[in-house]
């Protein structure tokens, strides 16, 4: 599998965790060092601890989230890379990045960032592209 799939792939991953509010699939996703999130509407977090938390508190309090990815990119460079992409929960759209870095465990999650959207462009989704 190309370096591109495998950084979809732990794309997929999260939003499979999110799907499914499960705290440790989430919390396997993350690098252990340099750990950011900004939740929609919510103060920036850092720190692995406190993300991961994060995560663990919205699913004790909304459980499984039906959540979408649509209109994938990756931007990868070395040992960076990182995927724009609108989330979807239900009629609401959001647009997203997340953020990976190549470990020794290999791609790990280190930023996500999630903003609505003002208007969407299209009802269509985009096709996935990978951009280098």
């Amino acid at each position: 599998m190309n370096e591109d799939n495998v950084i979809l792939a732990m794309n997929a991953a999260y939003y499979q965790a999110f799907r499914s509010g499960d705290g440790d699939a989430m919390a396997a996703l993350w690098a252990h060092a340099g750990a950011t999130c900004i939740h929609p509407g919510w103060r920036p977090l850092t720190g692995r601890e406190s993300v991961v938390a994060s995560y663990r508190d919205i699913f004790a309090n909304a459980g499984p989230t039906p959540i979408a990815c649509t209109d994938e990119q990756v931007i990868a460079t070395g040992d960076f890379a990182r995927v724009i992409c609108i989330e979807r929960i239900g009629r609401l759209a959001l647009a997203a990045t997340n953020c990976f870095v190549r470990t020794q465990e290999g791609w790990k999650m280190v930023h996500h960032q999630a903003s609505p959207m003002a208007k969407e462009t299209s009802s269509e989704p985009a096709p996935r592209r990978v951009l280098n």
